[in-house]
């Protein structure tokens, strides 16, 4: 992935009209970080505009909407720190294109210009193409992690599942209890010595002496009933 964001900002300066191109992505928490720029400059000026709090980044993220600044220097009633701070290190124009899927914004492209003017139309959607290119790539991996940690999740709650069964078959096998109360027991014993009930019921498959531990230091030799 982090190769691809930074092929992402070397097309955008080989394919359009730019002098430098950065990306911003946002993490879990919702904050902005710089992950990609084809030029130190442009990295500096995007750290800066973070740091400031302030720039079209910022408010391309903000908004989902493309913010087109073609002359900075006209810019400094709106964003009066960073747009001196861009013009310092060279740059007179900046088109910053969010990076959206529907209603969801993960960060903003940022089209750099050493000279002030727009970008002509047609140079601006290549550059929106590309920034949802890059969008979609990032949103699918997020999902196939997420599903991937579901999938490990469901999968350990099954295997839990069939140690918990296989003590609660130990311990009837071993006593006078019936299922629902042998799960009773293994329940109540782990609670009581602060134990995970899968931790304690793999011991007692591989142990029977702590089946034995059981079944003898119970006060309750038919335990009430209820459900696993």
């Amino acid at each position: 992935m982090i190769d691809l964001l930074n092929r992402l900002t070397e097309y955008c300066v080989r394919l359009l009209p730019v002098d430098a191109a950065g990306l911003v992505l946002s993490d879990q928490r919702g904050h902005l970080r710089v992950v990609s720029s084809s030029t130190e400059a442009a990295r500096v000026v995007e750290l800066f505009q973070l740091e400031a709090d302030e720039g079209p980044c910022l408010d391309a993220f903000g908004t989902g909407q493309a913010i087109a600044v073609p002359d900075l220097r006209e810019a400094t009633g709106q964003w009066p720190r960073f747009a001196a701070h861009a013009v310092r290190e060279g740059f007179t124009s900046i088109h910053a294109l969010p990076m959206r899927l529907r209603a969801e914004t993960i960060g903003a492209l940022n089209l750099f210009g050493a000279h002030p003017g727009p970008l002509p139309r047609a140079d601006v959607r290549i550059g929106q193409a590309l920034a949802d290119m890059a969008t979609i790539g990032i949103l699918h991996e997020q999902t196939v992690r997420r599903a991937d940690v579901l999938a490990e999740q469901l999968q350990g709650a099954l295997n839990s599942r069939v140690i918990i069964e296989q003590a609660k078959g130990v311990l009837a096998g071993r006593s006078q209890l019936d299922m629902v109360q042998a799960f009773t027991l293994l329940r109540n014993h782990a609670r009581n010595t602060n134990q995970r009930l899968r931790d304690l019921a793999l011991t007692v498959i591989e142990d029977n002496t702590t089946a034995d531990l059981l079944l003898h230091t119970t006060d309750n030799p038919n335990p009430s009933r209820q459900q696993s």
